[in-house]
């Protein structure tokens, strides 16, 4: 929570017009985080974070930038962390910056040595220019260290005069010029160590009031002085009130903090305009104080407020980047989602400097979580369209070494296989996908086609789709009874006339299949068709033995089918995956089965038992 400490001020009953109480800092981190806030170096690039280095390094006031620099280096590192372990480098996450004698064994070395890693030249940069900002600001601060405790001497030198002239209680015609020289001696000294600031300046200025209330000054002397001193702080109260009329109320709060600094530097005033002088002052500051506390309560809210939205935009991300089973066009619908939340989230100013880079990695590692995955499906996506288009091909070339075959039933049942294996095979590379279909087509067709010229009488190929022709008619003509029996009956038998009938044109295979099917749900209902299929082809088994004996006999051809699938693939150049693949297939159908017998043996054993 921000505390904002307000100006507290003593009776003038009890205190000196000279000892008045300095500002107490207010709310000086808030400050500094407000200024440091606006600019956001998380969300900067590597070349930018070292461009906005460059330039401050180029700033006139650099030596009073070192937060800024601080914030760009950390950002910089926090950046090459993430886009190392992004390209996979061993040592992303590095942030360390060399001292500057190892900077400058650093620099000679990349002279004559220059790193293929893109990352690690972006950083020998950094570090140069980091180092040399450095070292200019450590020399800086030494200097003003120095000038500091020079200043200190001085005015405590300042202090003995003062001190020593009261002592003396000489003629006021002397001693009082004397006392204007020390007075502008101190004004001219420089500031003095922080922790030295306020002993010094208190016994200075008590050694003032020692030489007003001791001294038998002149009285015209005096007057004159007082004047010149209202004067003065008139024209303080003056800016203070022109301050507290600004908009940019946290600049004004600094320049307040000046003029309290050059009040104190002046002496009295004449007894009747000391209170209304300071209280004109102190009303000013108070105006000032009250926007300055208002301004960082609304600003707290302000974050607050941010904070809830952007906490709004990292769930949504999370939620999305978090669903599974997301196929490729969905991929596409989220990213443009995703990128119209980014969106969103720039709109949003920041939130507290405690919780906006909190807020930011939890948004980004979302957004790189949703990211990544997507890279990675389409990479899987990828490979397996490519195993699919050599499985096509294989597929191909199968049904071009068969084209040619005259064993009419065998290549036939063979090339209905490699059919149905070309619908449970997914998708391949847009281009060649029709391109692939086409030639597998018309492989088939050819077979077939030649087929169909050289049937016997017995396989009358066109005789068939007329049988089966007349008897999609005959269904349609069927009515139906009120007798659901007699209904039934007569589907049966429709079924049986249709697996009597022989092979038709494979051309007309589809097209008569499906008014086949139309026709008897158009006249039966969809529900009576595939309970009757299930009754009449797929009977239940009547006991669990009997569902496991079923069950191993569908594997063991499923075996055959299998090894009989490996010997015409061989026959093909690019067959090597469905080769794998059948194998695969055979390896797990042989475990199934050994599973099934155990499943059967402790059947019969149980049943040996109860006998």
């Amino acid at each position: 929570m921000i505390y904002l400490q307000v100006v507290k001020f003593n009776s003038l009953d009890t205190m000196s017009e000279e000892k008045i109480p300095e500002i107490t800092d207010i709310a000086v981190e808030v400050a500094e985080n407000e200024e440091n806030m606006q600019v956001n170096y998380s969300e900067k690039s590597l070349a930018e974070l070292a461009d906005m280095f460059m330039e401050l390094a180029r700033n006139p006031d650099r030596m009073k930038m070192n937060k800024e620099a601080e914030a760009i280096k950390s950002a910089f590192y926090k950046n090459l962390a993430r886009e190392k372990a992004a390209a996979g480098y061993a040592d992303a996450g590095n942030e360390s910056v060399p001292e500057e004698g190892a900077a400058q064994e650093e620099a000679e070395e990349a002279a004559g040595d220059v790193s293929d890693n893109p990352f690690a030249e972006i950083e020998r940069g950094f570090k140069a220019l980091y180092n040399a900002y450095r070292k200019e600001r450590a020399e800086y601060n030494r200097q003003q260290e120095k000038e500091r405790e020079r200043n200190l001497e001085l005015k405590q030198a300042v202090i003995d005069d003062l001190k020593a002239l009261i002592e003396k209680q000489e003629d006021v015609n002397r001693t009082f010029p004397e006392f204007r020289e020390i007075q502008n001696r101190w004004r001219s000294i420089g500031p003095v160590p922080v922790q030295n600031f306020r002993n010094l300046n208190d016994t200075y200025q008590l050694y003032v009031e020692q030489f007003y209330d001791m001294v038998k000054i002149n009285r015209e002397l005096r007057d004159l002085d007082f004047r010149k001193n209202l004067e003065v702080k008139t024209g303080f109260c003056e800016q203070a009130e022109k301050l507290a009329g600004s908009e940019n109320i946290v600049e004004a709060f600094k320049e307040l903090q000046k003029l309290h600094e050059r009040w104190k530097e002046y002496g009295p005033v004449a007894k009747e305009f000391r209170e209304s002088i300071w209280d004109r002052f102190k009303a000013a500051t108070a105006v000032i104080n009250k926007k300055y506390q208002a301004y960082f309560e609304g600003l707290k809210e302000q974050h607050a407020e941010n904070l809830v939205a952007k906490t709004g935009l990292c769930e949504k991300v999370e939620e999305i980047a978090s669903r599974e089973n997301i196929s490729a066009p969905e991929w596409n619908t989220l990213s443009r989602e995703i990128e119209d939340i980014q969106k969103q989230w720039r709109s949003i100013g920041f939130a507290s400097k405690k919780e906006n880079q909190k807020i930011y990695d939890r948004f980004r590692a979302a957004c790189d979580k949703f990211f990544e995955r997507k890279r990675e499906f389409y990479a899987g996506y990828k490979e397996n369209i490519n195993a699919n288009l050599e499985k096509k091909i294989a597929l191909c070339e199968a049904a071009e070494a068969l084209k040619g075959s005259t064993e009419w039933k065998k290549t036939t049942n063979q090339l209905i296989n490699l059919q149905k294996q070309w619908k449970e095979i997914g998708a391949v590379p847009r281009k060649k996908s029709e391109q692939l279909w086409k030639r597998f087509r018309a492989a088939c067709d050819e077979f077939f086609n030649e087929r169909d010229k050289n049937a016997k009488p017995e396989n009358d190929f066109y005789g068939n789709l007329k049988a089966k022709q007349r008897l999609v008619a005959d269904i349609l003509a069927y009515e139906l009874s009120s007798d659901e029996d007699a209904n039934a009956e007569a589907m049966e038998n429709f079924m049986q006339r249709w697996q009597e009938i022989g092979f038709v044109p494979f051309k007309e295979k589809d097209d008569i299949a499906r008014k086949y099917k139309d026709a008897l749900q158009e006249k039966f209902g969809e529900s009576a068709v595939k309970t009757r299929r299930s009754g009449r082809y797929a009977k239940a088994p009547k006991s669990e033995k009997e569902r496991l004996v079923q069950k191993y006999l569908r594997k063991e051809q499923d075996i055959t089918t299998y090894e009989n699938n490996i010997g015409f693939f061989a026959m093909s150049k690019n067959s090597e995956p469905l080769i794998r693949q059948m194998q695969e297939r055979i390896e797990q159908a042989k475990k199934e089965l050994k599973e099934l017998e155990e499943q059967i043996r402790v059947i019969d054993s149980n049943a040996a038992d109860t006998e």
